[in-house]
């Protein structure tokens, strides 16, 4: 058996590494947005700092945010930041604790959640899929409160063929357009893997005018098969209101 031979059997075909992101018609991009979620409490022993005092920390930073106040902690807020650029994220962060405004507040690590936009293959316009329409959802004045939160899929999905997949992740997409054309509730979904301190795949965001809404979609969500039969996890749940926004994006 010659050398060349010999170093091919048994060796498993290498696979074709392509990370485009994949629309509609063979449409391609090598572009998707990036957004954290965080949220904080007032340390104890510390002075409580005020929305506004936390605002003028943001100000003037070059990256998209958006603050909101924690429905469930009184003392609590939420921060969300977008970028195509990861580490604009981390610089800006860093920037932001680095004020004497956030270094009364800590982080609650169990709703940290980082993720970015992906296709799922189907889309007309994937420039607007990936880049504008989360932007549009996440600063929306006209859409204050939110909810968010991870999800981790059970293995079993893992092993569905491609079609199958994309059939089921289809039906949560069609929903969320749904309730989204309808004017009741808009939503960002974020693929997460490896990107998260737990092993979640996904992180949701659900937008609209007044709570009842998101609790309504919520509940919508849990009749899907991706829900009913293939979700090993769901939440923390973030509800906060948000009170401003580095940037006011209409329609």
């Amino acid at each position: 058996m010659s050398e060349r031979s010999h170093s091919v059997v048994g060796r498993p075909a290498l696979e074709e590494v392509d990370l485009r992101e994949h629309g509609a018609k063979g449409t391609t991009s090598d572009r998707r947005l990036f957004i954290q979620f965080q949220a904080f409490s007032r340390m104890d022993g510390q002075p409580a700092p005020t929305t506004q005092d936390l605002v003028a920390a943001l100000s003037n930073k070059s990256t998209d945010l958006v603050l909101y106040e924690d429905a469930r902690d009184p003392r609590g807020f939420g921060l969300a930041l977008a970028s195509e650029d990861p580490g604009v994220i981390m610089d800006v962060t860093r920037q932001v604790f680095a004020d004497p405004a956030w270094q009364g507040l800590t982080i609650k690590p169990e709703y940290t959640m980082m993720g970015r936009t992906y296709a799922l293959g189907y889309e007309a316009d994937l420039e607007d899929t990936l880049l504008q329409r989360p932007r549009r959802h996440l600063l929306e004045a006209e859409w204050p409160w939110c909810v968010w939160y991870p999800l981790r899929r059970a293995g079993a999905f893992e092993t569905l063929e491609k079609d199958e997949q994309r059939a089921i992740l289809g039906e949560h997409a069609t929903i969320g357009m749904s309730w989204a054309r309808s004017g009741v509730a808009r939503d960002i979904r974020l693929a997460c893997h490896g990107l998260a301190g737990e092993d979640n795949d996904f992180v949701l965001a659900l937008f609209a005018h007044e709570v009842h809404p998101l609790s309504a979609l919520v509940n919508r969500m849990r009749s899907t098969v991706q829900t009913s039969r293939y979700l090993e996890k769901l939440g923390p749940f973030f509800l906060g209101r948000a009170v401003w926004r580095s940037t006011t994006l209409q329609g």
